[in-house]
């Protein structure tokens, strides 16, 4: 069992998957800045935390879904937009200049929710689909700062060109689940664990729908890595029920954030 966890904000992630042709879905992917106080440096999905506007824009919405899930599926298209320009979750997709518009009115400090009004844009929070949701136990100490993050799967939209906005994020790239793996194995690149632990279970499929369909076969429960002695040796754990192929890592190779 984990034990207790610490309260922690909320926060939003996207996975944003792009079919191939030639082999696996690409996911996007961003290294962090070092200067970062969270994750400084590693390779991370889209996202961030969720704020006071978050939820303001989620009353008026009035979704079906409770308010904090609202919320945080508004977080994740807010964060990916600003991060990476590319515009999820919207019923219409904007074009590549209301794109640009957007992502630099968002850059210089305006309300979300004004910014979709005055282009006359709506929100399709379904597009979004529940994949997972990760909360660092009383177990993980060394967390600098504490999220409750939900992480949302969403097909990557034609026709818009990620690019990075230099200030949170200095390098992003599109590449298959595992080939991500394998490039941090190599030593070009970070990851912490909720990270790895979501592209091990991403590197099991050939398709976006493929994804999909198992992410609704799985509770959307929150995970709370926990430690535990395997072998003699103390290991970072999570639940074997939640879809994930590796469920437990040494500790002496965990980098947490």
């Amino acid at each position: 069992m984990a034990p207790p966890t610490t309260e922690g904000r909320s926060a939003a992630t996207a996975v944003i998957v792009r079919d191939m042709s030639d082999g696996p879905p690409d996911i996007l992917m961003m290294e962090r800045s070092g200067r970062m106080d969270f994750a400084a440096g590693a390779l991370v999905f889209p996202g961030g935390a969720v704020d006071q506007a978050d939820r303001d824009l989620a009353r008026a919405i009035d979704w079906s879904e409770p308010l904090e899930e609202t919320a945080a599926r508004i977080a994740a298209i807010r964060e990916t937009l600003e991060e990476s320009g590319l515009a999820i979750g919207f019923a219409s997709p904007p074009n590549l200049a209301q794109v640009s518009k957007l992502r630099d009115a968002l850059t210089q400090g305006n309300p979300f929710s004004t910014i979709i009004q005055s282009h006359g844009l709506e929100l399709a929070l379904d597009q979004l689909v529940p994949f997972s949701r990760w909360h660092p136990s009383g177990a993980e100490r060394a967390i600098r700062r504490v999220y409750d993050t939900r992480f949302y799967v969403v097909r990557a939209p034609e026709g818009q060109v990620a690019c990075v906005d230099s200030t949170e994020n200095v390098r992003l790239f599109w590449k298959g689940a595992q080939a991500t793996i394998d490039l941090c194995e190599a030593g070009h690149g970070q990851i912490i664990y909720p990270t790895r632990r979501n592209l091990e279970r991403l590197a099991l499929f050939d398709s976006y729908e493929a994804i999909v369909a198992h992410a609704a076969s799985f509770p959307v429960e929150k995970v709370c890595p926990w430690v535990e002695e395997r072998d003699g040796e103390r290991h970072l754990c999570i639940p074997d029920h939640l879809g994930y192929p590796i469920t437990s890592e040494p500790m002496g190779s965990v980098r947490r954030g």
